[in-house]
């Protein structure tokens, strides 16, 4: 099977890189045609100012012109595929699919009114400019031959915001570069030197990740020797800096940020990792990057329970704790109990190993392929 990868999708995210990865290793023939748009941009939604977003703007629509001119020159494929973001591109390349018969797969990944109205609450989801997203969210859905996102959660819940029919969405995990996150005691990954027990969290402050739930863990544990180890930035940045000047815990380390390829230090440094915590029902709905590198880094971890989480990880797993979303205290009880557990004995943890087969590359390939191949048979 011939596959296009085609648009201005984000290469920095690790999503894209992993599909990327599957589709090869699953043995497809896979072309690329694609203009890069969004290096640099972490946070999409952080882009300030009038002046930058008009910037990306024109850079953004100033690519097509050039990748719809490959896309007519380019070998006729069995597939176009269409990464995270891919609103605009949809709308761009449906007529041409649809005047070369050709099917259209989009890794939906993240639904933009989703993200920017009901989690993020950046626009109130009854004013017009959310209606009008919406709106044009579910036209582009409706463009598309096949939807995916990335849990079966994330697919039903995509279903019912935009009223699409039951099972028209499928989903892709989203995997881990295991080459990035070497297990302990594997070579590149140096054995931490630093006393005491350590949790560490990385990722964007978004409300996605309660950053705030991680804070007030970390207050009802002030007077236990735990560090706490913060790692990022973003639209919450400042509230949590608010809390922590109102109410200073000596224990916490606020770190802006570190390269991708440095995570795999600090996770093999860390003795419990964080994963969301967040309230809201997309939280509940998604599995993060940062839980799959956790696992393919063998750590233990504590994230909130949901029915997303479910698909991948189980309570009575080792070195696993689902906890109640938003709830501090739980939060704090799970961090105390593993704290009690394994300080003092020696060793090195090593966690989740059955799964690393499941969350590699080959395996998101294999996934793609099979709902790929299913739903071809049906057209």
């Amino acid at each position: 099977m011939r596959v296009l990868f085609w648009g201005t999708y984000d290469t920095g995210k690790p999503r894209n890189r992993i599909l990327r990865k599957g589709i090869l290793a699953a043995g497809m023939d896979l072309q690329e045609i694609h203009a890069l748009v969004w290096e640099g941009i972490e946070d999409k939604s952080q882009v300030r100012g009038l002046a930058s977003r008009l910037t990306l703007l024109i850079r953004w629509l100033s690519a097509y012109p050039g990748l719809v001119w490959r896309l007519w020159r380019a070998p006729k494929p069995d597939l176009y595929l269409i990464g995270y973001p891919g609103l605009l591109d949809i709308f761009v390349i449906a007529p041409i699919a649809r005047l070369r018969g050709i099917p259209i797969a989009w890794d939906v990944f993240l639904s933009a009114y989703d993200t920017i109205c009901e989690d993020r609450r950046l626009l109130r989801p009854k004013t017009l400019p959310a209606r009008f997203l919406h709106w044009i969210e579910g036209l582009a859905l409706r463009r598309a031959d096949i939807l995916f996102m990335d849990t079966r959660a994330h697919a039903r819940r995509l279903e019912q915001l935009f009223g699409l029919v039951a099972g028209r969405c499928d989903f892709v995990w989203v995997g881990a570069e295991l080459e990035h996150f070497d297990r302990p005691g594997t070579p590149g990954v140096p054995a931490s030197e630093t006393p005491g027990f350590r949790v560490l969290f990385y990722g964007q402050f978004i409300p996605l990740h309660g950053v705030e739930t991680i804070i007030e863990a970390a207050r009802l544990l002030r007077h236990e020797p735990i560090e706490w180890q913060l790692i990022g930035r973003g639209q919450e940045a400042e509230h949590i800096r608010q809390m922590l000047a109102d109410d200073p815990l000596q224990r916490v380390q606020w770190v802006d940020w570190v390269a991708y390829d440095q995570l795999k230090c600090w996770l093999a440094g860390a003795d419990l990792c964080l994963g969301i915590f967040g309230t809201s029902d997309k939280a509940a709905s998604v599995i993060p990057n940062k839980v799959f590198q956790i696992i393919a880094a063998g750590r233990p971890i504590v994230t909130r329970d949901s029915p997303a989480i479910r698909e991948l990880l189980s309570p009575a797993a080792r070195c696993t704790y689902l906890v109640p979303a938003g709830d501090a205290r739980a939060l704090a009880d799970a961090v105390l109990v593993h704290h009690r557990e394994t300080t003092g004995n020696g060793s090195v943890v090593q966690c989740h190993q059955p799964l690393t087969g499941q969350i590699a590359a080959a395996a998101i390939g294999q996934q793609f392929l099979a709902i790929i191949q299913r739903r071809l048979r049906g057209r």
